[in-house]
């Protein structure tokens, strides 16, 4: 349209259906006949999941990995008709939850960094679609300058090195919670952790180690690079930690895993993930980052939390309600 200030209303669409001649003379609307071509093939695959928003003086763009079925079984404290009237509620058929595994793409005017890194080939065919959501926002892989890992699970860091254990960043400081490396490098908690488990601590150790020569730890709530500061947000893993950005009177905090599935979690703060290690501590932190959140009416991002991930919540009875951030449609 010539002239950016028309807004659409029931009159205006109906005035264009009946005089699109009219409109279409005067620059407004352009309408297609019917194409006599036949029908473009389906393209057969999913399209890359990137969308960027502004904060302050950073991009910050949203990347889709891919997704996961959460069925009931691996929700901690799950009562039975709690969970089918949320499902129903939220228009869900079945009991599986649909999750998606996101990850967030800093650029901050002087460096670009990553926070979580996906999958790579680690948890199947639905996974691993980080490199296509790079590609999408026209980044890549060795423009990267640093990847800040909110803790060491599969979903999180393995993306760092192919299905060869080669790093995929090759310029980038690989940077992870002390805490979560100490647990992750721990003989004795590998040996105790159920046997499905242990292959995460053998990949957690893969591909930090690919990354030997140029990896940071930290500690602590401390700024690490420029306008971004870490949070820690332990339970689901004893270093689990968000990221909070800072820039120009505006903040986003990346939070991980602190929610896996939105249609329960906010609502039943209380309830887990079977990949919770310590499920109660898990619980406590999500309800404190939850309720300062609110309180603060602060921007974050989850990992889990319905692509692109981002929105506020606000308390609602004894649970919250997540507001969706708008559509970065213009900055």
């Amino acid at each position: 349209m010539t002239n950016s200030n028309i807004s659409l209303s029931r009159r205006s669409l109906l005035g264009a259906a009946g005089g699109a001649g009219a409109l279409a003379a005067a620059g407004g609307i352009t309408f297609l006949a019917p194409s006599a071509h036949a029908a473009a093939p389906k393209a057969g695959a999913p399209m890359a999941g990137a969308l960027r928003y502004k904060v302050g003086d950073f991009e910050v763009t949203a990347l889709l990995d891919g997704y996961l079925d959460v069925t009931p079984d691996l929700v901690v404290g799950y009562d039975e008709a709690e969970g089918k009237r949320m499902r129903e509620e939220a228009l869900i058929e079945g009991e599986a939850l649909r999750i998606p595994v996101n990850a967030y793409l800093v650029n901050t005017g002087d460096r670009l960094i990553l926070v979580d890194a996906g999958t790579s080939d680690a948890l199947g065919p639905t996974m691993g679609r980080l490199p296509s959501a790079l590609a999408a926002a026209g980044v890549s892989a060795d423009q990267v300058d640093a990847l800040l890992i909110t803790h060491m699970h599969p979903d999180h860091l393995f993306g760092v090195v192919d299905g060869e254990g080669k790093r995929v960043f090759a310029n980038a400081e690989l940077i992870l919670p002390e805490v979560d490396h100490a647990f992750w490098y721990d003989d004795a908690a590998m040996n105790a952790a159920p046997e499905q488990f242990k292959p995460f601590f053998a990949g957690a150790r893969r591909a930090a180690e690919a990354y030997k020569g140029s990896q940071t730890l930290h500690s602590g709530d401390k700024e690490i690079v420029p306008g971004i500061h870490t949070m820690a947000l332990p339970g689901h893993t004893p270093g689990h930690s968000g990221y909070v950005l800072d820039s120009n009177g505006e903040t986003l905090i990346i939070s991980g895993d602190i929610v896996h599935m939105a249609v329960y979690q906010f609502e039943k703060p209380e309830w887990g993930i079977g990949f919770d290690i310590d499920a109660q501590k898990a619980a406590e932190t999500r309800r404190k980052f939850l309720d300062q959140a609110a309180t603060d009416k602060v921007l974050f991002a989850g990992a889990h939390v319905p692509f692109p991930g981002m929105g506020r919540v606000v308390k609602e009875g004894e649970g919250y309600r997540f507001v969706a951030a708008g559509w970065p449609y213009a900055y």
